[in-house]
């Protein structure tokens, strides 16, 4: 009689805290797993938070889509550097992340059955959400650098699709998706009438020349574009919760009702800590992502080690690889090995819908080059003993 909701028996359980488990439970692991980086937010964010505190009515709630001073620094930011204008056919909502942003936008344009067009690899949490609000992910598979194919994604088209979710920079492949493929879903979304949900997230994280893309800034997309932004990743703020959509205007009375019904508003002590943020700016992103491009230099040299028994691709953008290794090992079988034998921790890549191959995603945001160093010679060894001793 009281069993759980029958939709929720149908999404996969979280990996990252099943991975995370192991860990614990084997003390020296070093964590190639969660998609974190290695530093905290800026140290003007602590003036901001007395600032908060200085003002007793901040310990009530505030507007549900986010308040003034961190919406108009918001807004500022994306026209500069996305191309995105706020108020021309479309509005900003302030999140409790980018998966609350995710989760807004489903249930703002979704009924029960209808149908979500995904990338694979996929986004665990994305696929995850689709599937808990009764809706079906469609999954279209990736050509083998792991870019987009959009006469397939044209093709994967019904009557019950209502939007095609890309992410750029990429989790988990890291992958960089060029703007004209991105302009070309977006236009595919266009005529077929759907929505182009484009997850920005690690938008900081690039590496080399390759350039990232805001579909939301392409003159006319504002009715059928949705925008995923998080402070996550560019500014160390992933248990802070703070994320923003840009969304048509005609969305914004229901992701207002979804938000207020759910939140009711983000935390205000957290957008106070991300204003002051903002305020400090890219700068502050840049001169830390920079050591995170020295740790991908090293990883990247390193993984040269096992060339024989993966497929290493370029992985321009984010911080992470996803590596198709050579063995018939259930993913997950060779992740609790790795982490058993030889003390380092990654996430099997069957948890992001990839099913051709025994594969893993590397994480290396949150390594210093110490680490890193350390953390992926114990990987490469794992890997050829294991693989090589089958």
């Amino acid at each position: 009689m009281f069993s759980t909701a029958a939709r929720l028996l149908a999404v996969q359980s979280p990996v990252i805290p099943v991975v995370g488990a192991l860990v614990r439970d084997h003390p020296g692991t070093i964590s190639l797993g969660q998609g974190v980086v290695n530093y905290g937010p800026p140290s003007e964010c602590a003036a901001a938070i007395q600032e908060f505190f200085n003002d007793p009515t901040n310990h009530i709630y505030k507007q549900v889509d986010g308040i003034a001073p961190l919406r108009e620094l918001i807004t500022k930011k994306l026209s500069k550097e996305n191309g995105i204008t706020i108020g021309e056919g479309n509005a900003l909502v302030v999140t409790a992340g980018g998966n609350m942003a995710f989760l807004n936008a489903l249930l703002a344009i979704t009924d029960p059955g209808d149908e979500v067009i995904l990338q694979t690899p996929y986004y665990f949490n994305h696929e995850m959400a689709i599937t808990m609000v009764n809706c079906q992910p469609v999954l279209v598979p990736t050509d083998v650098r792991f870019q987009l194919q959009p006469e397939k994604i044209r093709q994967a088209i019904t009557p019950k699709t209502r939007a095609v979710v890309t992410i750029s920079p990429n989790n988990p492949t890291g992958a960089m998706y060029p703007g004209n493929d991105l302009r070309a879903v977006n236009e595919i979304c266009r005529e077929a009438g759907i929505f182009h949900i484009h997850d920005e997230a690690y938008e900081y994280f690039t590496h080399g020349d390759v350039e990232h893309f805001s579909p939301g800034s392409i003159t006319g997309s504002s009715p059928h574009t949705i925008s995923l932004f998080s402070l996550s990743k560019a500014y160390g703020f992933a248990s802070w919760r703070i994320g923003y959509q840009v969304i048509p205007e005609t969305l914004l009375d229901a992701v207002k009702k979804i938000q207020d019904t759910n939140i009711i508003c983000p935390p205000v002590i957290s957008q106070f800590a991300a204003a002051a943020a903002l305020r400090v700016g890219r700068t502050y992103c840049d001169a830390r992502t920079e050591s995170i491009r020295a740790v991908r230099r090293l990883v990247h040299d390193e993984l040269q080690m096992i060339g024989s028994l993966c497929e290493i691709p370029s992985a321009d953008g984010a911080f992470y690889y996803f590596l198709k290794l050579k063995t018939d090992l259930p993913p997950m079988t060779l992740v609790e090995r790795l982490i058993k034998e030889h003390g380092i921790a990654v996430i099997p890549g069957d948890a992001f819908g990839y099913r051709e191959d025994c594969a893993v995603r590397i994480s290396y945001g949150a390594l210093t080059p110490e680490t890193a160093v350390e953390g992926i010679r114990r990987f490469t060894k794992g890997v050829q003993t294991i693989l090589q001793g089958e």
